[in-house]
């Protein structure tokens, strides 16, 4: 088959991989191909068991795979076929060196930069896809100039705005695209022929074109901002748990502000996942090093608030199980960040878990995608942890039941059922906010929520 241009994405992750195959399955014209250089990863995109969850993908990619959605470990090959190349790369914080806790790892990156030079043959669109921190595109360009050996490679910023457990409706039906580009005349050509991809589904007037550096900038400064509103909500909990106030309530009145807004108002254990933290801790980072330390400070606040909130909550479960958890089990609800996905990247899930263990408390977790990367998180841990599937057998003598994930299924399992298992007293620590509280106290549990009254038996 003809294709009328062939893109390629070099990171077969959470991100390039959704994308990829929204793109494939829009532009059948284009021949669009996903590479990585973890070959496991790439078999599993090339199987029935795909290597991340998220709904609706599978249905796309099996219908688009082998038509004009390709998998593939071939880097080299596939960037000297490539017309445009999305880089869709891990960009985590910092562990080491300047920077480190805050300034993006530019590693996979600078790699995967150095690549395109080496194996293109011809002049490449190159799209950042990944997160990036402001003014990355031109050390990209520094480095794509420096051996070019002729070619010209344009770089275009394509920052994504996905949240997982719902990246497929957010890829099909956007509230934006942001396409960034220099202000030349290659620059604005090249910016059209992204333009002219997404407009094969994505209604023009959603589609942004602006200058690169307030593309890359825009990334970030959103992801600030939604979780601003998460930890602005969680810092009030407390006060609520204080003063006998319920949190949804009040996330109700406010919400019901139209200056303000009802979405990432509901009180919890906080944002976890990939971008929030570290993108905000990128934007701490940029700040400081312009000498805006107040800036920097103020959006540095939003990620201590995030912390306190897992704080609190463990602190919580301790002191409410009469100051000792040891040899006590407690089965987690759910490990993942968020629901309807298998990532576990900075879920709270992790930090509570680890705080338990050192109590010396025994858990028993269960989560219906997430369990082999909690496996992964909790690696190395000396006390036993059991892994259960089947969220009945993980309350099974257990003293309380923790909820992590906002999973649908731990809204309806039968709790009368699960009480007979469980030894007495029975706790519900609900971090989400999402279990019918009243209920499970008629039927005997004593309920402890974020940012509501305890409901308990022994008042």
């Amino acid at each position: 088959m003809d294709f009328k241009k062939r893109i390629l994405c070099i990171g077969a992750g959470y991100v390039g991989g959704p994308t990829m195959a929204v793109m494939a399955s829009k532009c059948p014209g284009y021949k669009v191909t996903v590479v990585d250089i973890n070959e496991d990863k790439i078999n599993r995109w090339n199987s029935k068991n795909l290597p991340i969850f998220e709904p609706g993908l599978n249905e796309i990619v099996k219908k688009t795979k082998g038509v004009n959605l390709f998998f593939s470990a071939d880097i080299p090959t596939n960037i000297r076929e490539a017309d445009i190349i999305f880089v869709s790369v891990n960009t985590p914080t910092k562990t080491f060196g300047h920077g480190a806790g805050m300034a993006s790892d530019l590693q996979y990156w600078e790699k995967t930069a150095n690549q395109i030079i080496e194996y293109s043959l011809n002049s490449k669109i190159i799209v950042e896809r990944s997160t990036l921190p402001v003014k990355t595109a031109q050390a990209m360009e520094r480095i794509l100039k420096s051996k070019s050996n002729g070619l010209h490679f344009e770089v275009i910023s394509n920052p994504e705005f996905l949240a997982e457990g719902t990246a497929i409706k957010d890829l099909l039906e956007p509230d934006r695209v942001l396409i960034g580009s220099h202000q030349t005349e290659s620059g604005l050509k090249a910016a059209q022929e992204i333009v002219d991809i997404y407009s094969h589904w994505v209604p023009r007037g959603k589609i942004i074109t602006t200058n690169l550096w307030s593309s890359e900038l825009s990334k970030l400064v959103a992801n600030a901002f939604l979780a601003q509103r998460v930890s602005s909500i969680n810092s009030i909990s407390p006060l609520c748990e204080k003063a006998d106030a319920d949190i949804s309530e009040i996330s109700f009145a406010i919400g019901s502000d139209s200056r303000i807004g009802s979405k990432f108002l509901n009180a919890s254990l906080g944002f976890g996942g990939s971008c929030f933290k570290k993108d905000i801790l990128n934007l701490v980072y940029i700040a400081r090093s312009y000498g805006l330390f107040e800036v920097a400070d103020y959006w540095e606040m939003v990620v201590k608030i995030n912390e306190y909130q897992k704080e609190r909550f463990v602190r919580t479960i301790i002191e409410t199980m009469f100051n000792t958890v040891v040899d006590k089990k407690i089965a987690m609800f759910g490990f993942a960040f968020k629901a309807n996905t298998t990532d576990t990247r900075e879920s709270p899930g992790i930090h509570i878990a680890k705080k338990l263990i050192e109590e010396k408390a025994l858990l028993s977790i269960t989560d219906p995608k997430a369990l082999e990367n909690a496996k992964i998180d909790l690696a190395g841990i000396d006390r036993t942890v059991v892994y259960e599937p089947d969220p009945y057998k993980a309350t099974e003598d257990a003293s309380a039941i923790v909820l992590i994930t906002e999973w649908e299924i731990f809204k309806t399992l039968d709790y009368e059922s699960i009480l007979k298992r469980m030894k007495k007293p029975p706790f519900i620590f609900d971090g989400r906010n999402i279990l019918n509280h009243s209920k499970l106290f008629d039927i005997g549990f004593n309920v402890y929520a974020v940012g509501k009254p305890p409901l308990n038996h022994f008042d």
